[in-house]
């Protein structure tokens, strides 16, 4: 037997597996890092998270990214170069943090590597019948696994594309097999730069589990801080936001795209929501001189309205009332008070983090790739149904370091 598959059997044997999970999302802002302790699988799945970090990303880091990102027009050299240098980049970032936590690569067992997403295209978007879902995430996971030592999982979203799937919500799997508990209705919403929710039946039947983007988080928000205050990349505390008022004719036009009339379960990204929507937006609306604080005002309302009607409209195809609901937040959004209180008039439900369910809700999605790694290597066996959007699959493709 190849030693690297010997290797890969004795892991997925041991009770319990050290697992480093990586995400960047489309803000850009840097590597989440999490060092987490997993045993089990599937419904029984356990997880410690041991040490987190965000390794932000420099000014040049973003630059790059940006030529290529959510662009239909880019140069193709930089975008294949890009996809090695991230690799080495991430990689070296994952060797810095384990460094600072006096932790050996030889402790790990896996990393899982989400990769840096730059352009994201299901069908609905696109729109051309001959052509699957589309996504594409850079980040190489054979240079991670060489330069770090550590077998590398990444690339997860392609499998979930090929069963069906449009390789965009994965959260669904990870909050099910870590956050699932029997007798209590949850939502677990992320609100990163694009928001989305899990849906977790209190009888625990995975056939029922429903997950679904929900439109902006935090993207538009910070599009436009870097806009009109360069050096700035997001309204901290939704200080700017809380000077202005919600502009009802801007609100109403933001809503009008044909994205929220389509059915879930749906996926988006900056390829719609960017600054150009929000332009068209403010031109059909006869409302380019508004103030910037109204502007991120009702950008923020615009967030907030369509994560609660998403919410609303997914609970009223259950049995079950809001009410009986508990909602779990977690990434950037969560620390944007005036989204946070908008949506807790919005919605009768329960509002937590997931801090209060023992993982930090800016570490969850690294977290969540962790135990997707985990699930490919010791689980595989747990049905989700066949409905459009949760195909039961492992995700994510080996990479050896040698």
């Amino acid at each position: 037997m190849n030693v690297n598959l010997e290797l890969l059997y004795k892991i997925a044997q041991k009770p319990t597996r050290m697992i480093i999970g990586l995400m960047s999302g489309t803000s850009m802002d840097g590597l989440d890092v999490a060092l987490c302790e997993v045993s089990g699988a599937g419904e029984n799945t356990k997880v410690t998270l041991l040490k987190f970090d965000t390794v932000e990303y420099s000014e040049e880091i973003k630059t790059e990214i940006q030529k290529v990102f959510a662009k239909q027009n880019i140069d193709f050299h930089n975008l294949v170069l890009l996809n090695e240098w991230i690799g080495i980049l991430h990689a070296n970032m994952v060797l810095n943090c384990l460094e600072n936590w006096n932790i050996s690569s030889h402790d790990v067992d896996l990393i899982a590597s989400h990769g840096q997403t730059v352009l994201h295209l299901p069908k609905i978007s696109h729109q051309q019948e001959k052509f699957p879902n589309g996504t594409l995430q850079i980040g190489d996971g054979d240079h991670i696994a060489v330069k770090t030592g550590i077998i590398t999982l990444s690339d997860f979203r392609q499998k979930h594309i090929a069963a069906g799937g449009e390789g965009a919500p994965l959260a669904v799997y990870g909050d099910y097999f870590i956050f699932g508990k029997k007798g209590e209705n949850r939502i677990m919403l992320n609100m990163g730069g694009i928001a989305n929710f899990t849906y977790l039946p209190s009888n625990m039947n995975p056939e029922e589990v429903f997950v679904t983007d929900t439109g902006t988080g935090n993207t538009l928000i910070d599009a436009c801080i870097r806009l009109f205050y360069p050096g700035k990349s997001y309204d901290k505390d939704a200080e700017i936001a809380k000077l202005g008022v919600v502009n009802q004719s801007l609100l109403e036009t933001l809503k009008a795209d044909k994205f929220f009339k389509d059915s879930f379960p749906k996926t988006t990204g900056p390829e719609l929501f960017n600054i150009d929507y929000v332009k068209e937006a403010q031109a059909k609306s006869n409302t380019e001189n508004i103030s910037v604080p109204d502007l991120l005002a009702t950008l923020t309302r615009f967030s907030a309205v369509t994560i609660a009607e998403a919410i609303k409209y997914a609970v009223a195809n259950t049995k079950y009332d809001l009410e009986n609901f508990s909602i779990y937040m977690s990434g950037g959004g969560t620390h944007n008070p005036l989204l946070v209180n908008w949506l807790k008039e919005l919605l009768p439900c329960h509002f937590f983090t997931t801090d209060e369910l023992g993982i930090s809700g800016d570490a969850k999605e690294a977290v969540l790739f962790a135990v997707l790694a985990n699930e490919t290597i010791s689980g595989g066996g747990s049905d989700f149904g066949t409905r459009k959007g949760i195909p039961s699959v492992s995700m994510g493709k080996i990479s050896f370091p040698n």
